[in-house]
């Protein structure tokens, strides 16, 4: 069945006649061919099917489409592996950054290859998000979550898309627990979720700069921790601003929940409000790489656009004695994606300089992991949080 690649629909052929989907993911990974798999398909025949760019549109038993997908995943497994150097190797020492570098490449290229394979196992919803497969959850609400109301229209998307939705709608039940809040932060579907929260304490340690407690900006909000970690420091008026639909929703709905809606405005604006604040507050995606998904905005920065952006329009959204928060994972330095020299001279060049510099380790499990694929780095990275100024303002 050959597929018409309309920008976000896809259609195909079956029994005579023809079917029209809306489609959920980029437009180059639609598939140039569809072919209906069910549960007499062989995970052997259908890894050579994804192999040639064929989809699969699964007509089977749901849970029987979930093992396929790790049948699936096993037989990329197979493929052999560079052994990643322990951090204390010599192979590590010789040529650390160029080494990481090399192994973060690839980590990306086995990624990417994975995702485009495993991403062709694909669904049809019904107009109403049900999906009429045998033993498919109810996964209406996590599909409205993530696409908007149903609009009439059947929708594909991929098996592996589906798995991400349901996660992402439990996480936003569940929440994420914040200590210093006392509370739970609930992130949204595509927002980027608060689970490392060595930089939330590095935010609720560092002393205020004067003045700060009467108005601050968290520039990037996302799921609005920074903002509520501020307001509930004392600063009496945040403004929280963000590019992204998804973000200002996010932000505003935990405001809500947290009754902070009166205190904290969440604000659609690239970068900085209008006016001059005591502390302005960014916590930028840390790893200056191109992304291949709209969810890898919340992680990646592509060519540091958002940290040069910030840097470079701080000095004229800081008042006299203010000070501008960076909060950095030096990860990309240990990556070779960055050196220190750039950032200090970005900083330099914005009319900035240092005042102190807060740093702490990661607790997440990955650094802790040799069998990971970036494990020399991750042992190594530090978070910090950078407090900067005007460079004439005279040290404190």
């Amino acid at each position: 069945m050959q597929v018409d690649q309309t920008p976000q629909h896809i259609s195909w052929d079956q029994a005579g006649q023809t079917h029209t989907a809306q489609w959920h993911g980029p437009a180059n990974s639609q598939p140039t061919s569809l072919v209906l798999a069910d549960d007499t398909l062989s995970a052997d025949k259908a890894y050579k099917l994804l192999q040639s760019g064929v989809g699969l549109l699964w007509r089977g038993d749901f849970h029987n489409g979930r093992q396929l997908l790790l049948a699936l995943g096993r037989r990329l497994d197979k493929k052999p592996r560079v052994k990643t150097p322990k951090a204390n190797s010599s192979a590590a020492s010789t040529d650390t950054s160029a080494a990481a570098r090399e192994a973060f490449t690839r980590h990306r290229n086995e990624q990417a290859r994975r995702h485009n394979l495993l991403s062709r196992v694909l669904l049809q919803f019904e107009p109403d998000y049900s999906l009429a497969l045998r033993r498919a959850p109810n996964a209406q609400q996590a599909l409205a979550e993530a696409w908007g109301a149903p609009n009439g229209q059947a929708h594909i998307t991929s098996f592996k898309d589906l798995q991400g939705m349901i996660g992402a709608h439990e996480w936003r039940k569940k929440g994420v627990d914040v200590p210093f809040l006392g509370a739970r932060i609930h992130p949204h579907y595509a927002v980027y979720s608060p689970l490392r929260g060595e930089y939330i304490d590095l935010i609720a340690k560092t002393p205020l700069p004067p003045k700060a407690s009467e108005l601050a900006f968290d520039i990037g909000t996302g799921s609005g921790v920074i903002a509520a970690v501020l307001a509930k420091r004392g600063v009496q008026r945040v403004v929280a601003t963000d590019l992204e639909p998804r973000a200002i929703a996010c932000a505003t709905d935990n405001m809500q929940r947290l009754g902070l809606a009166k205190r904290v405005e969440v604000l659609a604006a690239d970068m900085f409000p209008p006016q001059r604040a005591a502390l302005v507050v960014c916590n930028p995606p840390w790893l200056p790489t191109p992304v291949t998904t709209a969810i890898e905005r919340a992680v990646y920065d592509p060519g540091s656009a958002m940290l040069r952006g910030f840097l470079g329009g701080l000095a004229e959204r800081l008042s006299a004695e203010g000070e501008g928060w960076l909060i950095m994972s030096d990860l990309a330095e240990h990556l070779g994606l960055r050196t220190r020299d750039e950032l200090q001279g970005w900083i330099a060049d914005a009319g900035l300089r240092v005042v102190k510099r807060h740093d702490t380790r990661p607790t997440h499990p990955k650094s802790k992991d040799p069998t990971d694929p970036l494990f020399v780095a991750r042992s190594q990275e530090v978070t910090s949080l950078w407090r900067l100024t005007h460079a004439l303002q005279s040290a404190a």
